[in-house]
């Protein structure tokens, strides 16, 4: 225990310099994914034939091309077209892209379990159909989303590791090049572990929250 506590000093600090680009990559793929889902989901509901089947084949496309494939693709191949990106930008695209398609599919659903009626009655009221969102629809799907909104953010949260294929330094990379040079290797994934635990909780905890006082409404 003692000669864990000791290495566990030596290493933390390079760990935390993987947490810093971990919750980089983590938020800014989150932010990314929110806009497009949002998007993709608003194009689905919009009653438009052609916006809801583009919609529905980019989702479907998305979902069918594995997240480690899609950051290959934009890491090493964008540049033969010009397109060259930093490993943490495009880490940040891959799994903003990937992510849209679930959180579009969540969004929809939000927007979809608002009662009918009440979009019946901002179109009586001479609602246009971006008012209606705005102000009816989608106030209301916001808090039918957060909690499975919240198990998203668990789920980007480690899937950032992910990053680490196109040489993002996050926490897993770290922790790699810590144990391939030590050696240690139960004492530094111990530390990975833990660390990506404590990440996780405050979020966990955060969706139980939102998920007994979703749960308390309906």
């Amino acid at each position: 225990m003692q000669r864990f506590i000791q290495d566990s000093i030596e290493f933390l600090p390079i760990l935390l310099l993987g947490v810093k680009y971990t919750l980089l990559v983590t938020v800014g793929s989150l932010l990314l994914s929110s806009v497009l889902g949002l998007l993709w989901a608003m194009m689905r509901v919009s009653g438009v034939k052609a916006l809801d089947r583009t919609a529905k084949t980019v989702i479907n496309v998305i979902r069918g091309i594995p997240i480690i494939v899609q950051l290959f693709y934009i890491y090493f191949v964008l540049p033969d077209f010009g397109i060259a990106l930093s490993a943490v930008s495009a880490a940040i695209i891959g799994l903003g892209i990937a992510y849209s398609a679930y959180q579009a599919e969540n969004f929809r659903a939000g927007i979809e379990a608002v009662d009918h009626g009440q979009v019946e009655a901002a179109q009586s009221l001479g609602m246009g159909w971006f008012m209606m969102m705005r102000r009816v629809v989608l106030p209301q799907a916001v808090k039918i989303v957060l909690p499975p909104y919240g198990n998203i953010m668990i789920m980007m949260l480690k899937d950032s590791s992910q990053a680490s294929t196109i040489t993002v330094a996050e926490l897993a990379l770290q922790g790699k090049l810590i144990a391939s040079s030590t050696f240690k290797n139960s004492t530094v994934f111990t530390l990975v572990a833990l660390l990506y635990l404590v990440m996780s909780i405050p979020l966990i905890l955060l969706v139980a929250r939102l998920e007994k006082n979703m749960g308390t409404r309906r």
